[in-house]
């Protein structure tokens, strides 16, 4: 896949002593920040040209690949660099921990582990649509239909209520989190994703 993103020459390296361009990395499918790192001239064409993240280490000033020893790589989805051109934004699909301690971010717990889950489910209902893997629910239920999808929402939103009305919490959570599951499934069976859900709440919002 080809990376639309600045030539280095278009970005601004000037800020840095050592012409280096600081990059924040981002978890494409949860959106959590997962690491800061730099890139130079040679970093930043690598990692274009290969689809994964490669830094530049200030401190052995060499290359390296984030992954090359762990296998935790950073599969580039999308490079963008900020008004100023001095830094970047590069949303990736992480495999593994990010982080050397072995935690998710680097960020530690500034940001709640589950964070963001939900995103991620959506792209794990959306392989499953695509790979229609054998003995999976999901499977099943699009190969069932929008119909039959349709009526588990329905099903799941009855439920929520149920447990809402009887103040009854933790089973609320539970109906509530099965809820949200068939929606997906719903959303991903016509085509819409939670995107779609942001671009309307927002234009509602203004």
């Amino acid at each position: 896949m080809k990376i639309e993103a600045k030539t280095f020459s278009d970005l601004d390296s000037s800020k840095s002593a050592d012409g280096l361009i600081p990059a924040i990395i981002q978890d494409d499918r949860t959106l959590r920040v997962l690491m800061l790192g730099y890139m130079n001239r040679e970093a930043y064409e690598k990692s274009l040209a290969e689809g994964r993240v490669t830094f530049y280490s200030r401190s052995r000033q060499c290359l390296w690949t984030k992954g090359e020893t762990s296998g935790n790589y950073l599969d580039i989805v999308s490079v963008a660099a900020d008004c100023d051109n001095d830094t970047l934004l590069i949303r990736v699909i992480p495999h593994g921990p990010t982080c050397h301690t072995g935690s998710t971010s680097c960020f530690g717990d500034l940001q709640s582990g589950n964070e963001g889950f939900i995103r991620y489910l959506q792209s794990v209902i959306k392989q499953r649509h695509t790979d229609m893997p054998e003995g999976s629910y999901t499977s099943r239920l699009f190969q069932r239909g929008v119909n039959k999808i349709a009526q588990k929402v329905g099903e799941e939103a009855v439920e929520t209520v149920i447990e809402a009305v009887a103040d009854n919490r933790e089973a609320m959570i539970y109906e509530a989190s099965d809820l949200v599951y068939h929606l997906l499934v719903l959303l991903e069976a016509t085509g819409t994703s939670i995107a779609d859900l942001e671009t309307e709440l927002a234009r509602r919002h203004s």
